[in-house]
């Protein structure tokens, strides 16, 4: 699988990924193949906002491969200690991180959680709680909720930071994600409307269309 840009660069440049190495031997790891399946599904589809759900898959995969491999040679405690970092940040998606409070319930310093999560994600917890947050935003605008309030509702003070930030991580504003999506789904409606004799699936990801 090929990807490129300005994101994967800069995993480059952070030492996470290597051009020196182009090639993973996760073996026939259920997560990896499954996520890796998922994605030429989402591209063959061309759903609503396919590229960026791409986009964000990729970046999963990337993750998951990686991690994978440190895992195996990783003592379990590190897996506990991380799965139960990620659960803490996901059951606040909608606040602030607070890696003192975090790892106080982990039971470890806040260097120290740092340096386990990135060992065993190559991510930070902030990276990481960006990343779900960002995967969070993207639900949001399916849903056809202004991007003002996506920022909002995720805890982004301001709304400008939030869209060059999701811009960075995906490839496209929330803007322009949203204008894809509507444009997208305009085409699909004036496919499906009565008399086109195109027979069609009530969805609802698409409201309204007649079925």
């Amino acid at each position: 699988m090929g990807f490129t840009g300005s994101y994967f660069s800069g995993l480059v440049r952070e030492g996470i990924l290597s051009r020196d190495r182009i090639f993973f031997k996760p073996g026939l790891n259920e997560t990896i193949l499954a996520m890796y399946n998922g994605i030429f599904d989402e591209v063959r589809s061309q759903r609503p906002l396919y590229q960026l759900k791409a986009c964000v898959q990729i970046m999963g995969l990337i993750g998951e491969t990686l991690s994978y491999e440190r895992r195996l040679s990783q003592p379990n405690v590190y897996e506990d200690i991380v799965n139960r970092t990620k659960g803490l940040m996901e059951s606040n998606i909608y606040g602030e991180i607070n890696l003192s409070s975090i790892s106080g319930q982990i039971g470890l310093s806040a260097s120290r959680l740092n340096e386990v999560f990135k060992t065993y994600t190559s991510m930070t917890p902030y990276q990481y709680y960006i990343h779900i947050k960002i995967h969070k935003a993207e639900s949001l605008l399916e849903q056809d909720m202004a991007v003002k309030e996506v920022a909002f509702r995720l805890g982004f003070e301001d709304q400008y930071y939030f869209s060059r930030l999701f811009k960075h991580k995906t490839g496209v504003s929330p803007l322009d994600a949203v204008v894809t999506r509507q444009a997208r789904l305009a085409e699909v409606r004036s496919k499906c409307r009565p008399g086109s004799g195109i027979l069609c699936r009530c969805s609802p990801r698409f409201p309204g269309i007649p079925c």
